[in-house]
């Protein structure tokens, strides 16, 4: 498994008291409601054509350019 990296987010005093009420009600720790929202919005942005096409176009971007570096 891969070591954990650290990240800092700033969030309103409402998000933040929000947040901490469903972790409350959840009975899990603020840490483990966060990377699950997280992990949710990766897999339905995965599942969108839009998003879908533009990592496809970044992605064909990149490998031009690593294609102009030889």
């Amino acid at each position: 498994m891969e070591p954990a990296k650290a990240m800092t987010i700033r969030l309103s005093a409402d998000q933040a008291e929000l947040l901490e009420t469903v972790a409350a009600v959840d009975n899990q720790p603020v840490s483990e409601v966060i990377r699950a929202a997280i992990s949710e919005h990766i897999e339905s942005r995965k599942q969108d054509e839009t998003f879908r096409h533009g990592l496809k176009d970044r992605i064909e971007r990149a490998q031009r350019m690593l294609g102009e570096d030889r």
